[in-house]
């Protein structure tokens, strides 16, 4: 059970400022690298002076050991004389001292005494001598050597201690090793003010545009004016512009619905409460005002059902699965509904001799078609003429009135909610012919002239 519980708890999120972000990530970058550079260079010159002094040692091996044949002595001063050199490219000399088992000197060179007197008491401390024959590195009194130690094979228990002095480039060595520490620490001193710098230039914009989405949270949608050197910045800033001239729109069209759905509700509402009153106080005639009370909810029944359709239609998917369906059929039965309301007025029809197939579901076609033929019915002088066609591009259908045509200025306006024109019902007819049009893909248009008023719907292939 315990365990359960704490694989579901919601994990808390340690949350950073953009500020100590990237002040933390620079000044670790900084560091690593700079580190990684110091300690490739300090291996570096390890490496390179090991193999330079073992290279000198080998030298200096090569010399003290006598090449003769079997049996014949070597003079002792051909070695006690030797002198290893200088390396001219690490520039650190070597020889060699010669040193009894307890490591007190046998022979040296007079030039090497103090190296000679280093080792002496190196070996003298407690090293044992004896096994020593192996290259070693050696510390002490404030030098460094690289060492070997071979047998002299002409006097017992003496032994060899090839060396190289290697204490002055090891002081180079520190010296370096300082001067990148110093620059180590500038380094990071500089970073963290670079890091403030860039970090400031980062957050302060964030810190702006925070406060803007704040404002427009509260219902502030005014366009705000921002100079950012980042293109980024500019750009999301374009953007929250954009979408608070996007909101701003959409609350006014919000208010425009309300107040226009008050209006709507208003005249049917207060025409049932008069006809009403009228039966109560024997006004008027309850058949009369029956009849009036049943037309007016009817109308109400159909805005309040097209309201709902609209919401269901913008905020989710449809109910339903789209079949293909002959678009011919779909717009004969519209007519045939409308009919009732098209008094005198005559119908033609362009349809393909073949069907015109569609996935559509049955209602929203009808709510699309119904529309539009009840409002070629509304401004018909005479015909409506509906086409429709298949094509390779999609399906076309058209529907055509030859009324009066719809005013210039309120063309572009046609399809927004609640908009009417002259003649119009309640505005909410074309809104919905758009809302249909828009969940398939589909695009309408309208175009109007003296010869009337044309509504253009276009389905593309699938």
């Amino acid at each position: 059970m315990k365990r359960w519980l704490v694989r579901d708890r919601i994990p808390v999120i340690k949350r950073w400022r953009i500020r100590d972000r990237i002040l933390v990530t620079l000044v670790i970058l900084t560091a690593a690298i700079l580190l990684a550079v110091a300690l490739t260079f300090h291996l570096f010159i390890r490496a390179y002076v090991w193999n330079r002094a073992s290279a000198q040692l080998d030298a200096i091996a090569k010399s003290v050991t006598p090449t003769r044949p079997p049996n014949v002595a070597t003079p002792p001063r051909t070695r006690r004389k030797f002198d290893g050199g200088q390396d001219r490219v690490t520039g650190v000399r070597g020889n060699v001292v010669a040193l009894d088992a307890n490591g007190a000197i046998v022979d040296a060179a007079e030039e090497e005494t103090e190296s000679a007197e280093a080792l002496s008491a190196y070996f003298s401390s407690g090293h044992e001598l004896s096994r020593r024959v192996r290259r070693e590195y050696v510390r002490w009194d404030n030098g460094a050597y690289i060492v070997s130690v071979l047998r002299d094979g002409s006097r017992e228990g003496v032994f060899l201690v090839c060396y190289v002095d290697v204490t002055a480039i090891q002081a180079f060595s520190g010296q370096v090793n300082l001067v990148l520490l110093g620059i180590i620490c500038a380094a990071l001193v500089l970073s963290a003010f670079l890091s403030r710098r860039i970090s400031r230039a980062f957050a302060d914009p964030v810190q702006r545009l925070s406060a803007f989405a704040e404002e427009i949270g509260r219902g502030d949608f005014r366009r705000r004016e921002f100079r950012f050197r980042d293109e980024e910045f500019h750009a999301l800033a374009e953007a929250m512009n954009h979408m608070a001239d996007a909101l701003k729109e959409a609350n006014r069209k919000q208010e425009t619905f309300f107040q226009n759905v008050s209006h709507e509700l208003r005249t049917p509402l207060t025409s049932i409460r008069g006809n009403a009153e009228g039966i109560v106080y024997g006004l008027m005639n309850p058949t009369e005002s029956a009849k009036t009370i049943l037309t007016e909810a009817d109308r109400l029944t159909g805005f309040v059902e097209d309201i709902l359709y609209l919401s269901r239609m913008g905020r989710a998917a449809p109910e339903g699965s789209a079949l293909p369906l002959d678009l011919r059929d779909l717009l004969s039965l519209c007519v045939s509904e409308q009919r009732v309301n098209a008094g005198k007025l005559s119908f033609e029809f362009d349809f393909d001799d073949a069907p015109v197939m569609f996935p559509i579901r049955e209602r929203d076609a009808r709510q699309l078609f119904g529309n539009l033929i009840s409002n070629a019915i509304r401004y018909a002088a005479n015909t409506v003429r509906l086409s429709c066609h298949a094509r390779e591009s999609g399906v076309y259908v058209a529907v055509r009135d030859d009324g009066a045509g719809i005013a210039p200025e309120d063309l572009p306006h046609i399809f927004e909610r609640f908009y009417k024109g002259a003649g119009g019902k309640h505005g909410i007819g074309l809104s919905i012919a758009r809302t249909v049009a828009d969940t398939y893909h589909g695009e309408i248009t309208a175009k109007s002239g003296d010869g009337g008023t044309v509504f253009e719907v276009h389905f593309p292939s699938a």
